[in-house]
């Protein structure tokens, strides 16, 4: 298993981001989360097996329509067997 947190910036707040990606993390089958941060980027967690991760990883380089990602930084995470994902309050 692999889970990585993830920081994407741009124009990712209110393009309907969170609620898409957790579509797209679900038809992945990975578990984690994802929230706006203050700062107007996203954050997410994402774990699953490589290829599942990877695939949500190269959704979340372009968002949905209407989000500009100009930035993302991936960062290696410990697997916590989590299950399920879900979209959480602002940070």
């Amino acid at each position: 298993m692999r889970r990585v947190h993830v920081i994407v910036g741009g124009e990712v707040q209110g393009v309907g981001y969170r609620y898409t990606m957790r579509m797209v993390a679900r038809d992945a089958g990975v578990a984690g989360w994802v929230r706006n941060r203050r700062d107007g980027s996203v954050e997410a967690e994402i774990e699953g097996t490589p290829g599942q991760v990877d695939e949500v990883l190269a959704w979340m380089a372009d968002g949905p329509p209407g989000a500009v990602v100009s930035s993302s930084r991936v960062t290696e995470a410990s697997p916590t067997g989590a299950r399920g994902f879900e979209v959480l309050p602002t940070a």
